[in-house]
């Protein structure tokens, strides 16, 4: 069964890359269908592809199963990330019928207007020190590895796929600031768009919650977490995850869960 939302919101794919999550993604595209499909940046890795060439046949069907999309009436909407910055020189263009757009505000179905942003631009480090972001990518890249060789361990012991690189991000103490303050920057941005709230990536954290009053809401990722945005029909917004990568070769795997998020900060259960 096809589930039929009003826009779909995604981030942080990172096609090109080991750890990319494409079958799962493929599954979702399969199952989930919206009139409006985000893609809120970082969705192809051109930082990584410069370094060596990945490009297996899930990341191909991932770009021809949105392609189709396209071709059936799905209206595509592209944001540029930081790790797909050369789509930046093509703004206000179509590929495909695919726009490209540096950031575009989402009405959503009850009137209420949403920022639909990257969040690159409000990274300081980014920004002012990209070394310093390179060498963040590599230590990311090398706690993905971490996660594939624990992950394979316990699995043979019948436990569920863990995050190695999401606990590690969340326990030390900067990150967890670094968080608070990307939020925080992201809402004043809302606020002085006047929008109602704002819909990004980049972190790989999936949220939504109002704690500075405009709603949050970030996207995640799928190279950990395999999280989408989604709205209904009256406007409401909910984190959708997909199985995680354990459950991702079994022909029992759940066809994902509507997790209900409360009204404050947190990562989606």
């Amino acid at each position: 069964m096809t589930t039929q939302h009003r826009a779909i919101f995604l981030s942080d794919i990172h096609l090109g890359t080991r750890g990319c999550q494409a079958a799962l993604l493929l599954e979702f595209l399969r199952d989930n269908e919206a009139e409006t499909i985000y893609l809120v940046g970082d969705i192809v890795d051109a930082w990584r592809l410069k370094k060596s060439w990945y490009w297996p046949q899930a990341h191909n069907d991932v770009v021809q199963k949105l392609m189709r999309k396209v071709r059936k009436g799905t209206r595509i909407v592209y944001v540029p990330g930081n790790h797909d910055e050369f789509l930046r020189d093509y703004l206000g263009t179509h590929f495909g019928g695919v726009e490209v757009v540096d950031q575009i505000i989402h009405e959503a179905a009850d009137g209420k207007r949403y920022v639909v942003v990257h969040g690159d631009q409000f990274d300081s480090v980014v920004q002012h020190a990209k070394w310093l972001a390179l060498l963040g990518d590599w230590a990311y890249t090398t706690a993905l590895g971490i996660n594939t060789g624990l992950n394979y361990v316990r699995r043979k012991l019948g436990f569920n796929y863990w995050s190695f690189s999401a606990w590690a991000k969340l326990k030390v103490k900067k990150s967890v600031n670094f968080i608070s303050s990307f939020e925080e920057f992201l809402a004043l941005e809302a606020k002085r768009l006047k929008a109602h709230g704002v819909i990004c990536g980049h972190i790989h954290h999936a949220v939504i919650h109002d704690s500075f009053d405009i709603t949050y809401i970030n996207c995640g990722d799928w190279v950990e977490s395999c999280t989408a945005i989604v709205e209904d029909q009256s406007g409401q917004f909910s984190i959708l995850r997909w199985p995680d990568a354990s459950a991702a070769t079994t022909a029992e795997a759940p066809r994902g869960e509507l997790i209900e998020l409360p009204s404050r900060p947190g990562v989606a259960a």
